[in-house]
């Protein structure tokens, strides 16, 4: 079976202060920003057999997937002064927003396509991050057993690059405007397993978040057979896609 189309790159960027390696697989299709997993880099997804599951979709040219190195997980996950690795998660949304979007869409030939985002775990709170923060250009995010209050990392410490960072927080607060209409034309899903090292709460409790401000979501359990872990995913990604791409 001939390998997948999958072009490399990689480039410093001055606002996460680092090279990102970025990886695309396809030719033809609706863009799909897949956010990695804790620490995880641009090519996790494939090791885990996620391109693997995608292959029809992406063959039948109806997505190209596109993925990162998690950065801001990097920084949460590796001890650092909580308030530095919030800093990191603003600015690891800066470089999203200002330079991944772009490069994606200079990908797919210059279109302004909406953007499907979607994640596992810390992916899904980066997935669900993105749409919230710029509606303007995600158009869905598929959040995948997702952990969406990091409030916890922070132990005690608070910041204004940790609050605007996080849609369990500043969303409560944001008022009528273009930006929250935006929302409203958008869709968040929230799937979630119930087995082994899952807590629906988090997905429920965000839910209810989106809901009071009138954004459009769905929590999806699929019960206690379902692990946090890449079995699961790889069920729940092919047939989420298969329905909105």
């Amino acid at each position: 079976m001939p390998e997948i189309e999958k072009k490399v790159s990689r480039w410093y960027s001055p606002r996460v202060q680092t090279e990102v390696m970025v990886v695309r697989w396809g030719h033809f299709g609706t863009p799909v920003l897949l956010f990695p997993t804790a620490g995880g880099d641009a090519e996790e997804c494939e090791r885990f057999q996620m391109i693997h599951v995608l292959r029809p979709l992406i063959e039948a040219g109806r997505i190209k997937v596109f993925s990162c190195d998690s950065v801001a997980g990097r920084a949460w996950s590796s001890g650092q002064p909580p308030l530095h690795c919030a800093w990191v998660q603003n600015r690891f949304d800066g470089f999203i927003y200002r330079e991944l979007v772009p490069a994606i869409r200079t990908d797919c030939g210059g279109e302004a396509m909406p953007i499907i985002t979607a994640g596992a775990s810390i992916g899904a709170f980066n997935a669900l991050a993105s749409i919230c923060r710029h509606p303007n250009v995600f158009g869905k995010a598929i959040c995948m057993s997702g952990t969406y209050d990091m409030q916890n990392w922070l132990k005690g410490a608070w910041s204004e690059e940790f609050y605007f960072s996080s849609p369990i927080h500043f969303l409560p607060n944001l008022g009528e405007s273009e930006h929250l209409a935006m929302l409203r034309a958008r869709f968040i899903l929230m799937p979630t397993g119930e087995g082994q090292w899952e807590d629906p709460s988090h997905s429920w409790r965000m839910a209810e978040v989106l809901g009071a401000k009138g954004i459009p979501n769905r929590v999806d359990p699929w019960g206690t057979d379902y692990d946090h872990d890449w079995p699961t995913w790889r069920e729940m990604l092919p047939k989420y896609l298969n329905e909105f791409a």
